[in-house]
């Protein structure tokens, strides 16, 4: 349960996260409001997406995991979330790179291109080994990354407290980048494109767990630990926010308060949230195409990075997260409500008359998409 959790956390906290760079624009960005509004819909709904597409991979174990998709929205719209997604995950994982990039020219004063071309490589090598040996390295590296950051976050706000305060009544002067026009609407985005990124990946972790208990419960766990850091460090930056307004690595900005020493300690973290988020996307793309561990799917995985590390480094890391990440949230939220309609249906009883029956047609309809359900 906590491995999976951990993998859940660690698949989350990628460049925008462990930079501070999509808190600031999803969270901090609309003041004291926001970090608790956004957190709140955000925890009660990556909890759920995380848990059900667990529980759902592990109940159908399905051939191919993006058949996740099919599951939910039937054959037409499922085939148009599957090849989106493959695309949002590919670009996803170019924002890894650039993220790296940013890390390593704006703490290091190295080329970004030397970060970027990097990671490629060590990703490209960690899913050259499969999915077991990944789940087994991001699910230890995601939760210690996740509670340095955290402390961190506690570190910045609880040493003025009057700073948060302060960085609310600031919001509104100040040129922020935003996700979205309100908090709501940021949080449902945040939820969106998460969910794309966690779809096929979960489904095929759930077809590895034990008992439906433990999918469920790594989940739940993975989901409301993931929504608590995104919070803390919420307030961490809203405390210095006119100090982070237009960096592009919020993190290091509150790092360098404390000691060069923990700054530096904080890149080294950076990257390795980066690496936990980039191994997964890589991964999800390869195995859409070709079995995992295969020839096919190894050689694919390294064309695919050697293309990322090109697109990633051609654009501002900031520009890239508000972009890529908010424009494929709003397809995301289409996908939830189809998710929240599903469930509803699987869990509600039995009902009588046309009602019934018009239901049961329908998750019939659904079922008979899927292709182990062909005859």
């Amino acid at each position: 349960m906590l491995t999976y959790a951990g993998a859940i956390i660690a698949f989350l906290i990628g460049s925008g996260f462990a930079t501070g760079q999509e808190i600031l624009q999803y969270f901090a960005s609309y003041g004291f409001q926001g970090i608790v509004g956004t957190g709140a819909v955000v925890l009660i709904l990556i909890t759920y997406v995380a848990a059900e597409f667990l529980f759902v991979g592990h109940m159908k174990k399905f051939e191919h995991p993006s058949m996740i998709f099919r599951y939910y929205a039937g054959k037409h719209l499922g085939t148009f979330f599957d090849y989106f997604s493959i695309l949002f995950v590919f670009l996803s994982f170019t924002v890894m790179v650039s993220g790296a990039g940013a890390v390593f020219e704006e703490h290091f004063g190295l080329p970004k291109y030397l970060g970027g071309a990097g990671l490629a490589i060590v990703v490209s090598a960690t899913v050259w080994f499969g999915l077991k040996n990944l789940v087994d390295v991001i699910g230890k590296i995601g939760p210690v990354i996740v509670v340095v950051a955290v402390l961190l976050g506690v570190l910045s706000f609880i040493r003025e407290p009057g700073n948060i305060a302060a960085g609310n009544a600031m919001v509104a002067d100040l040129e922020l980048t935003r996700a979205s026009t309100n908090w709501f609407m940021s949080g449902l985005s945040y939820v969106g494109f998460c969910m794309l990124w966690l779809a096929a990946f979960l489904t095929a972790l759930g077809k590895t767990a034990r008992s439906r208990r433990e999918a469920v419960s790594g989940g739940l766990v993975g989901g409301a630990a993931f929504s608590a850091a995104c919070v803390v460090v919420g307030l961490g930056l809203l405390a210095n926010i006119a100090r982070v307004n237009g960096t592009e690595i919020p993190m290091l900005v509150l790092a360098r308060d404390f000691s060069p020493v923990l700054a530096a300690a904080i890149s080294v973290m950076i990257v390795a949230g980066i690496y936990t988020t980039a191994v997964p996307l890589l991964w999800a793309v390869s195995s859409r195409f070709f079995t995992d561990s295969t020839r096919n799917f190894k050689y694919l995985a390294i064309a695919l990075a050697a293309v990322g590390a090109v697109v990633g480094l051609l654009l501002p890391f900031s520009q890239m997260v508000n972009v890529v990440y908010v424009i494929n949230g709003y397809v995301g939220i289409f996908l939830l409500v189809l998710m929240i309609a599903k469930t509803c249906r699987r869990l509600m009883p039995r009902r009588s008359g046309w009602a019934h029956d018009a239901g049961a047609n329908i998750d019939n309809f659904q079922e008979s998409l899927l292709p182990e359900n062909r005859r």
